[in-house]
């Protein structure tokens, strides 16, 4: 189903999103890669605020190439989300309602997730510069000697994603292999 969604994303939105929905985002979202998200739980450790309100907003995983003339950004495409998991929870807890990134995400990420009510999106690998197209701005907010893994605002027209895994914990790459395995299984 395709659904157009704009941010900030409050539980209720997020909540009728399914998983292998189709979701363009319209809005505000922040960037933060590896060294970002260190820096922020190092940051919470030492009881201090964070440099974004994670709360109702949605972090994508991603580092930017340098803009081309006349382009808000360069390529945009997704990293790996695992490399973000051992802070994800804690993020979620905090209000956290979604995450861009590619691949899987670890049980205590999914558990987060469901208990907090967010949602996990997947964009296209590979397809950066195609979605930086639908970057309108790009902004460094926080943590800018950290290069290409500052925090970034990015405002976001029709960002195309997919639900990954929904509140209910419902996760379409599980859901996918098994209708295969059951394809390949009455042949």
């Amino acid at each position: 189903m395709d659904r157009y969604i704009n941010t900030p994303l409050d539980n209720k939105t997020a909540k009728t999103l399914k998983a292998g929905d189709y979701v363009y985002i319209t809005g505000t979202i922040y960037t933060a890669r590896d060294a970002a998200h260190k820096r922020m739980d190092e940051t919470l450790n030492r009881n201090e605020s964070l440099p974004i309100d994670v709360k109702g907003n949605i972090i994508y995983y991603m580092g930017p190439s340098p803009a081309r003339e006349g382009r808000p950004i360069g390529s945009a495409g997704p990293t790996t989300a695992t490399r973000m998991d051992k802070y994800a929870p804690r993020l979620l807890d905090m209000g956290l309602i979604g995450m861009i990134g590619k691949g899987k995400r670890q049980k205590p990420v999914v558990d987060a997730i469901i208990r907090n009510g967010a949602v996990y999106f997947a964009a296209v690998g590979g397809a950066g510069a195609l979605l930086a197209q639908r970057i309108i701005k790009s902004e460094v907010v926080a943590y800018d000697d950290l290069g290409t893994e500052a925090i970034r605002k990015l405002e976001v027209k029709d960002f195309p994603v997919i639900v990954v895994i929904d509140s209910d914990g419902n996760n379409l790459y599980e859901i996918s292999q098994k209708k295969y395995e059951k394809k390949i299984d009455n042949k």
